[in-house]
C-alpha cells in the first residue's frame, strides 16, 4: 500500500520462511508429491493451482523444498 502523503510506494511483500527444510510432521514423500503434480496437470491446472492445491490440502509449503525443483520443471520433465 503507498503512502498517503509521499511519494514512496511501499515494501511489503511476502517472505518465505528462513528454515528450506521438509517439516517433519509432513507424511509426503517426493515421489507422493509429484505423481500429484502429473494427476493434477493431466487435468489441466496451472502450475500456480496445482501449488495451491497443494499447500491447502497436503500441508506442502513449498514444492521446492520437498522435491528439490520447481512444478513447472516437473511438469515438463514428464
Amino acid at each position: 500500500m503507498g503512502r498517503m502523503h509521499a511519494p514512496g510506494k511501499g515494501i511489503s511483500q511476502s517472505a518465505l520462511p528462513y528454515r528450506r527444510s521438509v517439516p517433519s510432521w509432513l507424511k509426503l514423500n517426493a515421489d507422493d508429491v509429484k505423481e500429484q503434480i502429473k494427476k493434477l496437470g493431466k487435468k489441466g491446472m496451472t502450475p500456480s493451482q496445482i501449488g495451491i492445491i497443494l499447500r491447502d490440502s497436503h500441508g506442502v509449503a513449498q514444492v521446492r523444498f520437498v522435491n528439490g525443483n520447481k512444478v513447472l520443471r516437473i511438469m515438463k520433465a514428464e
